[in-house]
């Protein structure tokens, strides 16, 4: 893997434990020589993952749409800057970038981008693996979700199984890797 997109709140959440594990994933993925795709923002853990990636001398490309440059939320002391028209755009050059995707904890947004990529693998439009980064049971409750998906023939057993889960930084990059 050369390069990783990471969905992640815009806010950094009320369990300080969600910064210090984004801040570990920034930290290495500069280690591993890997870049960093995330959406372009000075805000939240999207800061804090691309301030560790940084500090750690890594590659970082954002991908923000206007509108939120517009808002003052962009970040531009990253390696490279994408701006986009929409969050369609943004989520199609996201992909392309990118050669893993990985969730952190977030709202709407993040799940959505997530789900997205997610489902773009189960319609092989992308033979990407995508991860979750469970940190202190986030995604529990999701996970649980997607299993009553599957129990009720919603989901395939399959495509649940495209989802690797891990609450460690360094693990979860391990499991991507492995495909």
């Amino acid at each position: 893997m050369n390069n990783v997109c990471v969905f992640c709140g815009s806010g950094t959440g009320s369990n300080s434990r969600y910064a210090g594990i984004a801040g570990l994933l920034g930290k290495e993925l500069a280690a591993r020589g890997m870049g960093l795709v995330y959406g372009g923002g000075n805000i939240g853990l999207m800061e804090v993952l691309a301030n560790a990636c940084r500090a750690g001398n890594g590659w970082v490309i954002g991908v923000i749409p206007e509108f939120m440059v517009d808002k003052q939320w962009a970040r531009h002391d990253v390696s490279v800057l994408h701006v986009v028209g929409s969050m369609h755009e943004r989520k199609a050059l996201m992909e392309n970038l990118s050669d893993a995707f990985i969730a952190l904890p977030g709202g709407y947004g993040t799940l959505e981008e997530f789900c997205e990529m997610i489902t773009w693998r189960q319609l092989e439009l992308h033979r990407k693996p995508c991860g979750l980064l469970n940190v202190d049971g986030f995604y529990d409750l999701f996970l649980a979700f997607l299993d009553h998906q599957t129990r009720e023939g919603f989901l395939a057993p399959d495509n649940r199984a495209l989802i690797r889960v891990a609450s460690d930084p360094a693990t979860l990059l391990d499991l991507l890797n492995d495909g």
